[in-house]
């Protein structure tokens, strides 16, 4: 079975993180992998309407990747009803080389476990009690238990109401052993057939091959006896009855201590340490049986395979990551922390968009992305470039949403402007909204910055809700213990920015880097327009400096 392999974009994804997921996901897919885009986060506005303009579904959201009981190859064993007997349990686990079974209702839903340790305690049960009535063993065990036949009564009548007793004795010594409703295994002698009907034998029993004959039958039709007859001998068939009785009887079912399938690693370990059972079961949301678990299934876990694109630093990626196998980087930004045990492929080039790189991809390998694919790569190249304007775009990013808009069949221009207007708007959105639209983590040295960035050119909607956010910038900054945090409001008509910042500690650091004076939160920015290639290497050159 082959792995799946995650394909996911940043924290808080841009259109350009979102797309190129969907688009790799297609090339692998013709590659024959197992390929699933996911996001680490909530698609924004601007995405959204991409998505929907070419009609593809918003990916699947996951918020880690950490070792799951689904990553390991957990004991699949079938259940069983609770009405077999444990000769039939004990059976089946010699067959598979098991010591446990799940036992479930007929929709597969768990509802107790029998162990080896169950099946062997029941048989010192059987020398106290009376365990055949107690448990409610129905005939069909019994005689499946024996190989016996029924020779008279009906099976579904069978009900006994005593012990189990062998009538070793004399006919005329039996009735001080034998009560009414007991079973009664005899040989083949008549009258002590008959005499065990007398008495009042719920059940009779007729051991080493001996069969009764038509008096005792008709006897026992008239007593409401049922009687079997068995091939075994009668120490035999004494040993294996209480085998008959349904598991249902000796399974464990109070206090049953199982786990769910989507359970991680991290979270069940402590509680088998301190329960310390063989192994445990595992079910689904259902409730429905789906294997067992135990220690060494701790050892041997399968990793799950993530391919990471638009970014390379731990901070902006996907929880989880340290126990996942990272199998390819494909980035245009500077490289981060990220760290792996072995050598990747690792694609990082200057361009505009993450989606470039995708796409070039796939014309290299000489293949043409599906229409709806060519369309999100195209629309993230134009968002991601602010149509070619930003200082990080290329000539690589121009041709190839040339070549993708030919394929989708879109004017760029025509296209831009739409997509400019689904995201210009400030109305309806919350601080926290804004903010996270599409927001980074950075570290340089000993500074922990965030950084955030939306296009809009809704100046008048920024001005109504302005206090409002650098209030939540503040609240987050504390929070998370953020050393700065900074907004960036970009208005592609303008061509600049409106830069917002918290963080008084650090407003001297926010003067040198861009010339904002110290006591202002903000000043709009001519010509700052990338977070990328006009802000974080500002940030990073000009902490650097201060460390000298």
């Amino acid at each position: 079975m082959k792995d799946i392999i995650y394909i996911t974009g940043h924290k808080n994804p841009d259109t350009d993180s979102i797309c190129s997921a969907i688009a790799y996901a297609e090339l692998k897919k013709r590659h024959a992998a197992l390929a699933v885009p996911i996001r680490i986060g909530d698609i924004n506005k601007e995405t959204e309407f991409v998505l929907k303009y070419f009609g593809v579904e918003v990916p699947e959201y996951r918020e880690t990747v950490r070792t799951q009981i689904s990553d390991l190859d957990i004991d699949i064993i079938s259940p069983v009803s609770e009405d077999i007997s444990i000769k039939a349990a004990w059976s089946i686990m010699l067959k598979n080389n098991v010591k446990v079974l799940p036992v479930a209702d007929v929709k597969g839903k768990l509802i107790g476990i029998i162990t080896l340790s169950d099946i062997t305690g029941s048989y010192l049960d059987a020398l106290e009690n009376n365990i055949i009535c107690a448990s409610g063993t129905p005939c069909r065990n019994i005689m499946d238990t024996l190989a016996a036949k029924l020779v008279c009564g009906d099976e579904e009548n069978f009900k006994s109401a005593g012990k189990v007793v062998i009538a070793a004795m004399a006919p005329e010594d039996m009735e001080p052993f034998i009560d009414r409703g007991d079973i009664v295994l005899v040989g083949s002698r008549k009258d002590s057939q008959l005499k065990a009907i007398e008495i009042g034998a719920s059940s009779m029993i007729i051991t080493c091959g001996a069969k009764a004959d038509e008096e005792v039958i008709k006897f026992a039709e008239e007593k409401g006896c049922i009687v079997m007859d068995t091939y075994y001998d009668t120490f035999t068939t004494a040993r294996l009855i209480n085998q008959s009785i349904p598991v249902s009887h000796i399974m464990t079912k109070e206090q049953l201590i199982s786990f769910n399938i989507n359970d991680y690693i991290d979270n069940i370990k402590d509680k088998m340490l301190k329960t310390r059972y063989r192994s445990y079961p595992v079910v689904d949301d259902e409730g429905i049986i789906k294997g067992f678990i135990s220690r060494y299934h701790l050892i041997t876990q399968r990793r799950k395979k993530v391919i990471l694109l638009d970014h390379n630093e731990r901070a902006q990626t996907i929880d989880g990551i340290d126990q996942a196998d990272i199998l390819e980087i494909i980035d245009h930004h500077r490289i981060g922390d990220i760290q792996t045990g072995y050598p990747i492929f690792f694609k990082n080039d200057a361009v505009g968009s993450t989606s470039t790189l995708i796409a070039n991809m796939y014309f290299e390998n000489g293949m043409n992305p599906s229409k709806s694919v060519a369309g999100l790569l195209c629309a993230a190249i134009i968002s991601d470039t602010m149509k070619f304007k930003s200082p990080t775009s290329t000539y690589a990013d121009e041709l190839a949403a040339s070549r993708l808009a030919k394929i989708a069949d879109i004017n760029i221009d025509e296209f831009a402007t739409s997509l400019f207007k689904a995201n210009a708007s400030l109305q309806g959105m919350t601080p926290q909204t804004i903010l996270d639209y599409d927001f980074k983590d950075f570290v340089f040295n000993k500074y922990k910055i965030g950084i955030g960035q939306i296009n809009s050119s809704d100046t008048e909607g920024l001005n109504k809700i302005k206090d409002n956010l650098l209030k939540h910038m503040r609240t987050v900054l504390e929070n998370r213990e953020y050393s700065l945090i900074l907004l960036l409001v970009t208005d592609i008509i303008k061509e600049g920015s409106e830069l917002l910042f918290v963080g008084d500690d650090h407003a001297a650091l926010m003067e040198k880097a861009f010339n904002i004076k110290t006591g202002e939160n903000g000043a709009f920015l001519k010509g700052l327009v990338s977070r990328k290639k006009q802000v974080v290497p500002q940030l990073s050159s000009t902490i650097q400096r201060e460390s000298i």
